[in-house]
């Protein structure tokens, strides 16, 4: 049951320049003041032995507990969580922070294992809690209200009963799990040490990536083909993680027997398949309508005949280059959510002031951005790769609505306060969605409202239709790779199949292009984790749509949601709001938010 919190890259993250003011940097002493602080010794020496206690007072002996006893044991279960926890979040921090560190690396992998080896003992508890008789389980919650709040955990870990394998083989996979946490470190290691020249300048991959957002066609042109020639050399490396990690997923899906590989990730997100093939539907059904649409629009704004795939993220004609200092990035974004509700700029504001925040790009440093929970009893850290591009300053709002989700629900617990991923965006677009609509009546000309409308529509296209075709290139990755090895070309060809049907006819693509699955870090770490983006700007704009139409005590059924973590199904965090995820028509009403604005834009070119 052990549910270590280890940082998941927001693939939607972008970043820009220099001469931003003093960008602030972690201070992990929260957790532990150093790699050797004898806290860290006393902690796993505490975690061994407590594993090895609790296994000794409860294997075995589950069925045998009365509602108190076993309330008691889910207790003792979330204190060695937190400690494990602890412990991972410290080491995985810092190599994050640069990766490319030996020592830290070695830290890191020498902490995974030991707290793998002192877990082991655990892997009964959940076994055993799916062999309990439900109806046993029934008078227990109806007896005692306390354990009755850890139903919900309780009902999505015995989701996976159908699905479970004998004692002896889940303990052997969770011992094998370090090996598959090695191929997630050769990745983000080969990640971060490529390096790029582009006009004599030698970058990493996050200052190279952002110069596709250059308002130089050239240097966009540039950079793209020198990612294309990077990635293209390492491309080797990257279909063998590939290869071997979709492998290791279908060989542990056939011995659990999951219908399909995408079964994992809906039950660990707590949402049924045909919710997220309605989401799926839907907006495969909207390209047109959408990236489509767009796309021909910033086409004849861009004055070309045809788009390059380093004109997606162009800035428009008319948008003054501008780079945004992190005071005013800061400055931006709480006044966005102070407006909305004071309480919200309080809980973001001692990310800023409390080393909870690391900003500056710099060598070996992981790139995208996250929002890390750590554990309950600490608090978030933020990591950014922030170089003052206006859309920085979005993915700032973004991280801290997830900083302020994960404060809010800390109180829930170690077995309750984490949020399924498709709930888990949920505070982090409203966030971006509080500061866009700032920004936006803010804006004092017609050019500037556009600039900023084309922007919100162009991250909205990142976040769902980018998104959903990364899912689709996903699903045909892992079902390839079911009938056998795959070539460096065989997944290009799959990942150029989604391309073109997402971006839409507006676009050509350059040699190398079809290596560009190669950087995005989803497909390894959390496979089938990037629809829960899609899922997430759906709702959100839903919910917004929900307090444009009647603010009036919106606000505290919103944080009412944020607190419940993950302690209700969607059903229920949404009923309140008259919304249901389960219908399709709930797809279309969130979509039709991005096509409005798309809408808007047209009328100005009127």
């Amino acid at each position: 049951m052990l549910n270590l919190p280890f940082p998941v890259r927001d693939a939607n993250a972008t970043s820009g320049n220099k001469d931003l003011g003093k960008l602030p940097e972690w201070d992990l002493s929260d957790l532990y003041t150093a790699e050797d602080a004898p806290e860290i010794r006393r902690d796993l020496d505490w975690l061994q032995t407590a594993c090895a206690d609790f296994a000794t007072d409860y294997e075995g002996k589950l069925a045998s507990l009365d509602a108190a006893g076993l309330l008691k044991c889910l207790h003792r279960d979330e204190k060695i969580s937190n400690i494990a926890g602890r412990i991972m979040s410290f080491a995985g921090l810092r190599y994050y922070q640069l990766t490319i560190d030996g020592g830290r690396a070695k830290f890191m992998s020498d902490c995974q294992e030991k707290v793998t080896n002192y877990t082991t003992p655990l892997v009964f508890f959940s076994l055993e809690l799916n062999r309990l008789d439900e109806a046993a389980l029934t008078r227990m919650y109806a007896q005692n209200a306390d354990l009755a709040r850890y139903k919900p955990v309780l009902d999505r870990i015995r989701a996976m009963k159908p699905y479970q394998l004998s004692d002896e083989l889940e303990k052997f996979l969770h011992d094998l799990g370090v090996v598959g946490d090695a191929w997630e470190r050769l990745f983000d290691e080969t990640i971060a040490g490529l390096g790029f020249t582009v006009e004599g300048e030698e970058m990493g991959i996050e200052s190279t990536l952002n110069l596709l957002t250059d308002p130089d066609r050239a240097k966009r042109e540039a950079a793209a083909r020198e990612l294309a020639r990077v990635f293209g050399e390492n491309i080797r490396t990257f279909a063998r993680v590939h290869n071997t990690t979709a492998k290791e997923k279908e060989v542990i899906d056939r011995w659990r027997r999951m219908p399909a590989p995408q079964t994992a990730r809906h039950l660990s997100n707590d949402v049924e398949p045909e919710v997220v093939e309605a989401l799926r539907n839907a907006v495969t059904a909207a390209y047109p309508r959408l990236s489509h649409r767009y796309y021909e629009l910033k086409r004849k704004w861009l004055g070309l005949d045809r788009m390059q795939i380093w004109d997606r993220n162009a800035p428009l004609p008319m948008e003054e280059p501008r780079i945004v200092g992190w005071d005013a990035a800061r400055d931006t974004v709480m006044g966005a959510y102070a407006a909305f509700d004071p309480r919200m700029a309080d809980l973001a504001h001692p990310f800023f002031d409390k080393g909870w925040i690391d900003a500056g790009v710099k060598p070996g440093k992981a790139p995208g951005a996250f929002a890390h929970p750590t554990v309950t009893d600490v608090h978030p850290y933020v990591m950014l790769n922030y170089l003052g591009k206006p859309r920085d300053v979005m993915t700032l709002a973004h991280e801290l609505g997830h900083g302020v989700h994960q404060r809010l629900a800390a109180a829930q617990g170690e077995l309750l306060a984490s949020t399924p991923l498709t709930l888990a965006e949920t505070a982090s677009v409203f966030g971006e969605m509080l500061t866009f609509r700032r920004m936006l009546a803010g804006a004092k000309t017609d050019a500037e409202r556009k600039v900023l409308l084309a922007g919100k529509v162009e991250d909205m296209i990142n976040t769902v239709v980018r998104q959903i075709a990364f899912y689709d290139f996903e699903c045909k990755l892992h079902a390839a790779r079911r009938e056998g090895e795959l070539t460096p070309d065989d997944i290009n060809a799959l990942w150029m199949s989604v391309q073109a049907e997402s971006l839409g006819p507006a676009f050509d693509f350059m040699p190398g292009y079809e290596t560009f699955w190669a950087y995005i870090p989803h497909f390894v770490h959390s496979p089938f984790y990037v629809y829960a983006y899609a899922f997430g700007d759906g709702l959100v704009n839903a919910l917004y749509a929900v307090y444009e139409e009647n603010p009036d005590g919106f606000q505290d059924k919103y944080f009412e949601m944020l607190r419940a973590g993950g302690s209700k199904h969607h059903k229920d965090l949404l009923a309140p709001f008259g919304l249901d995820a389960s219908d399709p028509a709930f797809w279309d009403k969130g979509l039709s938010m991005i096509s409005g604005l798309i809408d808007e834009l047209e009328a100005m070119e009127g």
